[in-house]
């Protein structure tokens, strides 16, 4: 049982991986024959491993999904949502040393390369929804992050304007125990993340 776990584990981390750095472009259809012989494992975790993305949405009908505009904004608005209380709530529960690591994170994305930009990304918007303290939210999250990475990497690696800028306001308004303006400067920032989306996808 521990040795099947271990491959369907190995299937899901290679298959993404594959999606995610554009190996295997949207739309591509994946056979299980072929990945299993690529990986030197059976069908059967690969099949758990391309179930898994489904679940998380990076596969349909075991293609690469290729989202339309409408799964784009049907996405954003539940980012909207959730990361926008998330921001409200971090204001009253972040600790000073997660305001710490959030304004590290801010300096890492001045200074750093595309793959650190991403990282810093990640993190910061990973600790204000941790911060929430609402694990049906984290939860709901960590379930979308495949389809963030998606968006994400479009966001950075297409240099968006004042992104890092609409961190950095976040952070003070966070740090000054401000939940409106928070939860405000959050929504702004991610109808801009998708407002650009939509153009550059």
């Amino acid at each position: 049982m521990e040795k099947k776990q271990s491959a369907s584990s190995i299937a899901y981390v290679y298959i993404r991986d594959q999606i995610l750095n554009g190996s295997f472009p949207r739309g591509t259809k994946l056979t299980e024959v072929m990945l299993a012989k690529e990986l030197g494992i059976s069908r059967t975790p690969i099949r758990e491993g391309i179930r898994k993305l489904e679940e998380e949405g990076l596969i349909q009908k075991k293609r690469v999904i290729n989202p339309t505009e409408k799964d784009l904004i049907n996405t954003f608005e539940v980012r909207i949502l959730l990361e926008s209380y998330a921001a409200r709530s971090a204001a009253s529960f972040m600790t000073p040393a997660e305001m710490d690591e959030l304004y590290n994170c801010i300096k890492v994305a001045r200074e750093g390369i595309n793959d650190e930009i991403m990282a810093a990304n990640k993190r910061f918007h990973d600790l204000i929804v941790q911060s929430s303290r609402n694990q049906i939210l984290i939860d709901t999250i960590e379930r979308m992050q495949s389809i963030i990475f998606l968006f994400r990497k479009t966001v950075v690696y297409h240099n968006r304007p004042n992104l890092i800028e609409e961190h950095e306001e976040m952070y003070h308004a966070i740090k000054k125990r401000d939940p409106d303006k928070a939860e405000i400067l959050m929504k702004d920032h991610l109808k801009a993340d998708l407002q650009f989306s939509l153009h550059a996808w």
